[in-house]
């Protein structure tokens, strides 16, 4: 059953505007469904409030993803392609492009295209490529829905925490599949749960077990005074209005991506449970004792528990083109 209105919801609006302020809230005043996407994502990013934070999370991503904590996607990818030449990357919905900017610094040969909708984000990213040195990269700001995709083009197309942004995924898939060259490989780091974020009982109940294991003193909410003793789940009502374009169509990805590609590997790594337990309260973990990196890894190994019955809510995955 959908939920249309939460406590949780009610909640996330006092901690949006004691986190970002007023005038993120006030940004959410509008018809414009592009205006309050644009929003979320022109904002700074609040440290400390979400689970990639954590340094602890990316490690248990890495090892997931590569198999060394060590070891990040970005380097994993490139040994993978370190034989092949005048690799073309594009990238859509690139934001402040940490990814794209990793991979230039990593291959300095290959010819990599950002696109996003944010010329704010854009701008910050050209910034630092320019202070880096870095030649390798272009910067569009345009709507990805009306990019001019040339023909059998590029090499790599990479989404990163972007595509679940997208509707109508069947025909856009469809066009970024045209543009990809013979043997092309699309790469994605993805949320591919439950649209809108409409998590089961059975995974609700889940999360708050492992919320539990927790000791109450690190349930402190970013910047209040706030305890997080349980979580209620997020109401569509909210996320349309903060955001419309959130998980608008996020499970359909795995299945329209087979589609049109071959899959090479896919690999989950959880955020099932992690994720809306760390919401607002991660900041207690990013420089943590031995007391606060046992209770992490207790939650991890609950989280392990939950995916062995259960899909993983984030994909890693590397796909090849099929022409």
């Amino acid at each position: 059953m959908k939920r249309l209105l939460t406590l949780e919801d009610i909640r996330d609006v006092y901690l949006k505007m004691v986190q970002r302020g007023h005038s993120f809230i006030f940004s959410k005043f509008t018809t414009s469904e592009k205006k309050r996407t644009k929003s979320s994502f022109n904002e700074a990013i609040i440290s400390g409030s979400n689970w990639w934070s954590i340094p602890l999370v990316r490690e248990r991503w890495n090892y997931l993803i590569t198999g060394d904590k060590n070891v990040t996607y970005e380097r994993y990818v490139t040994e993978k392609f370190s034989n092949e030449q005048n690799v073309k990357m594009l990238s859509l919905g690139a934001g402040v492009c940490s990814h794209e900017l990793e991979f230039a610094r990593l291959n300095p040969g290959w010819e990599i295209t950002c696109v996003d909708f944010s010329e704010k984000l854009l701008k910050s990213a050209e910034e630092n490529a320019n202070t880096e040195g870095l030649t390798n990269l272009k910067f569009l700001v345009e709507d990805v829905y009306k990019y001019n995709y040339p023909d059998n083009y590029y090499n790599v197309v990479l989404f990163h925490s972007s595509l679940h942004h997208f509707k109508g995924l069947n025909e856009y898939i469809r066009k970024v599949h045209r543009s990809m060259a013979l043997k092309g490989k699309l790469i994605i780091n993805e949320y591919v749960g439950p649209n809108r974020l409409q998590y089961s009982k059975q995974q609700i109940k889940a999360i708050n077990q492992n919320l539990q294991l927790i000791d109450n003193e690190y349930r402190k909410m970013y910047k209040t005074n706030l305890y997080k003793k349980r979580y209620y789940g997020s109401g569509i009502l909210r996320m349309i209005v903060s955001d419309p374009s959130e998980c608008i169509e996020s499970e359909k990805i795995l299945p329209v991506i087979n589609n049109y590609f071959r899959t090479i590997e896919e690999k989950g790594y959880g955020g099932n449970l992690l994720m809306p337990v760390l919401k607002d309260i991660s900041h207690h973990f990013i420089n943590p004792d031995d007391h606060q990196k046992d209770l992490i890894k207790k939650i991890f190994r609950h989280e392990d528990e939950f995916l062995k019955n259960n899909r993983s809510d984030f994909v890693f995955g590397i796909y090849e083109a099929i022409k």
